[in-house]
């Protein structure tokens, strides 16, 4: 069946094709009763808006990408919902795509959303990013970017963060104001900011509390997850007998360090204290359940999208912004993973 066109509305009704569009927007110079007429014709033949022909005339299409490290992922699937709950409002479509945390997957993509021309990006740089001429070859066409999470200060563009560095102290304070003297830290890979914000924000907290920091208290993921969170766990213990205190940069990471200190039948938190981050629901599921950092992956999405659509409308409009920085707050949920105060 071949689709029906606004040409045909209008013949079938005996109006003019501007007429027939205006009516279907509602225009308040269209009368009750024509906009009544087209409306029913349309249901009737299951009219549907020619989107190019309407992304044309609008020179917008009404869509936006959105590139993740990764898609089975408690927190950023918490963004996607907080992201695509905004767009739905305003009638947007959501192209989601991961990098697999592959920087040259992240190239492939990002290319692959411009080529469709979206009108806006979205997105968390992969732990394996090495350089960002990609992301501002982007910008520089004039396409509005937002980096979210993983970001880079190299990047010229809108970011929307939380204070990992303030989160990292208040976690590794919460250790020390529980009594522990001796802390690993289970940091992310080398390059991403969120990692060098949290590793500094432990070494903070041991300064401040006159504890001497050693380099071979800290532990470096490649991938950030469980199974090395598992492996660390055993080498921290060989390395530290006395190890009291354990930092993990997520709480995947810090999953897989409680679930080997039990096969090691180490006490938690009698031993050896725990606190991840991000409050996965791994982390109420865990035994002991997990101190960690609320990180608010939904409030996040809402801002990206937020900031994202208020930079396409000054693109559409040629008006000058200056790009922002917003930080959304955290908090420090205290469960059985750590002594009490």
């Amino acid at each position: 069946m071949n689709r029906v066109t606004l040409k045909q509305l209008a013949d079938i009704l005996g109006l003019s094709t501007g007429t027939v569009s205006k009516a279907l927007k509602d225009y308040y110079d269209i009368s009750p009763e024509t906009k009544r007429r087209v409306k029913e014709l349309a249901e009737k033949l299951n009219y549907v808006p020619n989107a190019l022909a309407v992304n044309f005339r609008t020179k917008e299409t009404k869509t936006i990408g959105l590139i993740i490290p990764e898609v089975v992922h408690h927190f950023f699937s918490n963004v996607i919902k907080g992201i695509i709950e905004e767009a739905e409002k305003l009638n947007y479509l959501v192209i989601i795509l991961p990098s697999n945390e592959s920087f040259e997957l992240e190239k492939k993509q990002l290319n692959l959303l411009v080529s469709k021309q979206v009108d806006g990006i979205i997105m968390s740089l992969a732990n394996k990013t090495i350089d960002y001429k990609h992301i501002n070859e982007v910008i520089d066409k004039n396409i509005p970017v937002i980096l979210f999470d993983k970001i880079s200060k190299l990047v010229k563009c809108s970011k929307i963060i939380i204070d990992d560095r303030k989160a990292a102290y208040n976690a590794t304070n919460h250790l020390i104001k529980t009594g522990c003297k001796k802390i690993a830290h289970i940091r992310g890979p080398l390059e991403p900011q969120n990692s060098i914000d949290r590793f500094l924000g432990y070494k903070k907290a041991l300064d401040e509390n006159n504890i001497e920091y050693l380099s071979n208290f800290v532990y470096t993921c490649d991938e950030v997850s469980f199974e090395e969170g598992y492996q660390f766990a055993e080498q921290i213990i060989k390395d530290h007998p006395d190890i009291d205190g354990i930092f993990a940069i997520t709480d995947l990471v810090a999953t897989g360090v409680i679930t080997k200190l039990n096969e090691l039948n180490i006490k938690i938190p009698e031993q050896v204290s725990v606190i991840g981050f991000s409050d996965w629901f791994l982390s109420r599921a865990i035994t002991p359940s997990l101190t960690t950092i609320y990180q608010p992956g939904l409030e996040i999405g809402k801002n990206c999208f937020s900031q994202l659509i208020k930079e396409i409308q000054f693109k559409k409009n040629n008006t000058n912004y200056n790009y922002e920085t917003i930080t959304l707050p955290t908090s420090l949920i205290v469960r059985n993973s750590t002594k009490t105060i």
